[in-house]
């Protein structure tokens, strides 16, 4: 009977020692593991994602090859929010209870955005909204856990605005999406131009749900307000309908036109010989950065991913390397009070040169590009050029504008 009993014994602990291997080689990997969880709208918004997902692929690889952050790799989760608030939070869950992740990233959409700021909020976790543009995220819905990556509705606004004083039109019809990120766009639109030309006249305004634009009734009804100018801050597909559909009934024949977005390859590429020529807009124009760390960065991606970068690649990228910056000053740690206190002051190297994530209100000073749209025939596409980057430092409202505009609690 003793020896039945021993040899049970032995058999079990025989058995159990795979099991126990198993779990002491997964809590050695977890150790040696920082897992950054993002969230994005890819079956929506491919234009711009599937660009941004290689953008954050080649930084983790990089980082990853530099011997990782505290000597710990860096490994992507990826979950999609299929465009709904809703199930962006129940992705964010899902991430924490089930892959353990140690830091949350991402989202497109405004409304996207802004339900993940929330949940920042409610459940106390650092969150990096790497692309969506309201300006709730860091003002009226700011918060002390969550930084925003790229420039801002307003920064980007800002940036068009004396541009569009130079025009010196007076009526300027409008059109855009309407949801969050359109309305805040027009919102700051219409208060920077009244300050700087009192006499504008803003004298039609069209906004298609996102993704649902009946063109032919919205150029249509902007042709019959006679503007003289045209402030567009449709992009994606509701923009190349628009600008087909106007090119057809002359819309744009002796208007001047300022576009929000308009130039970034994602949305100007699939216009090709369509593409809009002499506009005043936001852009990426890749194919002729000459900085040292722009041109390293393109041929890397270039040799990595035998394609040419979109915005989406940047923002990607510059999220990843602003999330390893952030985890060097915790000596790779992710716990939430460490990574919010990293934050303030960030400084990151991108692509664009240098930025800074500003303690007073969580908005990196990640910049733009600005300048005119043109059709390269040797190319087959619209470019941007005579452009200048607009650094986002320079765009920004001051300290106690900043007070008046983001809750004193979130700070």
């Amino acid at each position: 009977m003793t020896t039945v009993n021993s040899l049970q014994k032995w058999s079990k602990w025989r058995v159990s020692l795979p099991l126990a291997a198993c779990v002491l080689a997964s809590h050695s990997y977890a150790a040696e593991v920082i897992k950054i969880g993002e969230i994005n709208s890819y079956k929506a918004q491919p234009a711009f994602l599937e660009p941004y997902r290689k953008g954050m692929e080649l930084a983790v690889e990089q980082v990853n090859k530099a011997g990782g952050v505290a000597g710990k790799k860096l490994q992507l989760i990826v979950r999609d929010d299929n465009g709904n608030p809703a199930d962006a939070v129940r992705a964010a869950e899902e991430l924490y209870a089930r892959e353990k992740i140690d830091v949350l990233t991402g989202s497109f959409l405004s409304h996207v955005g802004l339900a993940l700021t929330d949940y920042a909020k409610q459940k106390q976790r650092f969150f990096l909204a790497s692309e969506p543009l309201t300006d709730k995220i860091v003002w009226a819905d700011g918060n002390a856990y969550t930084y925003r990556l790229r420039a801002s509705t307003y920064m980007q606004v800002s940036m068009l605005v004396p541009e569009a004083v130079k025009l010196n039109k007076k009526r300027w019809a409008i059109v855009y999406p309407n949801y969050e990120y359109g309305q805040s766009a027009v919102a700051t639109f219409k208060k920077l131009m009244k300050e700087k030309q009192p006499d504008i006249e803003f004298v039609a305004e069209q906004a298609p749900a996102l993704g649902k634009i009946d063109a032919g009734s919205v150029v249509q009804a902007l042709a019959d307000s006679k503007p003289d100018a045209i402030f567009n801050v449709l992009f994606a597909t509701d923009m190349g309908k628009f600008v087909r559909e106007g090119n057809t009934r002359g819309l744009f024949k002796g208007r001047e036109v300022v576009g929000l977005l308009t130039a970034e390859p994602e949305y100007l590429d699939p216009l090709k010989k369509e593409a809009p020529v002499g506009w005043t807009v936001t852009g990426y124009p890749w194919y002729s950065i000459a900085t040292p760390e722009h041109t390293a960065f393109l041929k890397a991606y270039q040799a990595k991913y035998k394609d040419y970068p979109r915005l989406g690649t940047i923002v990607g990228y510059n999220a990843i390397q602003s999330i390893a910056a952030g985890l060097r000053k915790t000596g790779g740690s992710g716990e939430t009070a460490k990574l919010v206190e990293a934050f303030k002051g960030l400084e990151v190297d991108t692509p664009f040169g240098r930025i800074t994530y500003r303690a007073q209100d969580h908005q990196s000073t990640m910049g733009a590009y600005i300048g005119k749209t043109a059709y390269d025939a040797k190319l087959g596409r619209g470019v941007l050029v005579n452009y200048h980057y607009a650094d986002g430092k320079d765009f920004q409202p001051s300290d106690d504008e900043v007070k008046k505009l983001r809750p004193a609690a979130a700070n």
